[in-house]
């Protein structure tokens, strides 16, 4: 019985560490390209948008009570500056075994009942989540098209506002877009994401 307890405890300690290594990137920061399907079952990567200047990128899923609060500010981000050439790309970073609520199918349902205007992808074994460095839901990195290659800006919390009732809320996302659209870099590069845990499946 002791030797199954200290298994168990030697399983959960390297989930944790699993959960806990992935470094999360911070502005100036290579943004990694990758191809995930999308809720409409076609891939989608940077490439699919040929005349952005940039990408707001937002790690988030249908369960966190923090996502579903933030969900129609995600929507009238992509609404207002997808035409100013920096659309919404969302990743879910939940795995669907851990999330049941998560899965492919839900994702599609999500997306045509809320008429999502932009990519809601599946990322599978949650490879770009660790390559990003997502920590919850929702985490955004907003990102911009260089000469060099795609370049992290900012990364951290849409707002100061998670209960979306404060008129005075600073509005981190879209001070950095216009801080980029008028050829500066943006004043604060990084915030303390607010959100859920994204959520893993115990390691066998």
């Amino acid at each position: 019985m002791k030797k199954i307890i200290l298994l168990l405890a030697l399983a959960f300690s390297a989930f944790l560490s699993h959960a806990q290594n992935a470094v999360t990137l911070k502005a100036g920061d290579a943004a990694p390209d990758f191809k995930l399907k999308n809720v409409d079952n076609k891939e989608v990567s940077f490439g699919t948008f040929k005349d952005a200047k940039g990408y707001i990128v937002v790690f988030t899923c249908n369960t966190c009570p923090y996502a579903i609060g933030y969900e129609q500010r995600i929507i009238d981000l992509d609404k207002k500056f997808k035409s100013q050439g920096y659309p919404v790309i969302a990743i879910n970073p939940n795995d669907p075994e851990a999330s049941t609520a998560d899965t492919f199918a839900k994702m599609q349902d999500l997306a045509k009942d809320k008429k999502y205007s932009f990519p809601y992808l599946f990322d599978p074994g949650q490879k770009i989540t660790d390559e990003y460095g997502a920590k919850r839901t929702p985490h955004i990195f907003i990102v911009s098209k260089t000469a060099k290659g795609n370049v992290v800006e900012y990364v951290g919390a849409i707002d100061n506002d998670p209960e979306g009732n404060n008129p005075q809320k600073i509005k981190y996302a879209e001070d950095v877009i216009a801080s980029l659209k008028s050829g500066q870099k943006p004043a604060i590069t990084q915030t303390k994401e607010i959100g859920c845990t994204v959520k893993r499946k115990a390691k066998a």
